[in-house]
């Protein structure tokens, strides 16, 4: 049952991902629970029968932003992003989790009650066959993932060309890269546009980031400084 909810949550993801790639940035656009008009800065919440986001209002925002209970279909996407530095994930480990690229999220999946692996590309988010005892291990160094929410919060890793980047992040930061990787990927090695677009993506969600450490612990915010 796992494994094909497994192939139903992976072909449900490349479907969101191309959509949301694909969808018209709009200055105004509505909220698909009560129509009310909204910008284009807003929260979403993912449908958990289809795997769907849809956006949402600030009405709409206060009414799901509860705890979940199991029953509930749809589930608020947090906003939280945190960087984890020193997140427990050598190259062994990463084989361990047999993921074939250097570029995943994983992610708590509800339905098939497990952790759930995918990695982007040219053809969209396919989904890794997660080793889930090395999954189980990585989580016992790092206490920090035990804290994902599921259905809606990630795990994402980068270590392309050399980085070694870790963030906790809401799924539909992960969509986006999906979606940013699948549409601007050329030829066998990706091409310098999408290259570039990658290092734009984690340059800014560095920068929207909290500084967090591998036991869960948040580190405050520096306030900038003002003047010389």
């Amino acid at each position: 049952m796992a494994a094909r909810n497994g192939t139903l949550a992976s072909s449900r993801l490349r479907r969101l991902a191309q959509e949301k790639a694909e969808e018209k940035q709009a200055a105004l656009e509505a909220c698909e629970m009560c129509a009310e008009k909204i910008g284009a800065q807003h929260r979403h919440v993912i449908d958990l029968s289809s795997r769907d986001m849809k956006c949402i209002c600030q009405a709409c925002k206060i009414l799901f932003d509860r705890p979940a209970a199991p029953a509930d279909r749809f589930r608020l996407v947090p906003d939280r992003r945190l960087r984890i530095g020193d997140l427990e994930l050598d190259d062994v480990i990463w084989d361990d989790l047999r993921v074939p690229v250097d570029m995943a999220f994983f992610f708590h999946h509800s339905e098939a009650e497990q952790v759930l692996a995918f990695y982007p590309g040219p053809a969209g988010a396919t989904e890794s066959l997660l080793e889930l005892r090395a999954w189980e291990q990585l989580e016992t160094a790092n206490p920090i993932l035990a804290e994902l929410a599921p259905d809606v919060e990630a795990l994402l890793v980068n270590r392309a060309r050399g980085e070694r980047q870790h963030y906790l992040v809401p799924i539909e930061d992960c969509y986006d890269l999906v979606g940013l990787i699948r549409t601007r990927w050329r030829g066998l090695t990706g091409g310098q546009d999408v290259w570039k677009a990658i290092e734009s993506f984690f340059g800014t969600l560095e920068e929207r980031s909290r500084e967090a450490t591998r036991d869960g612990t948040v580190k405050p915010r520096v306030p900038a400084r003002v003047g010389g």
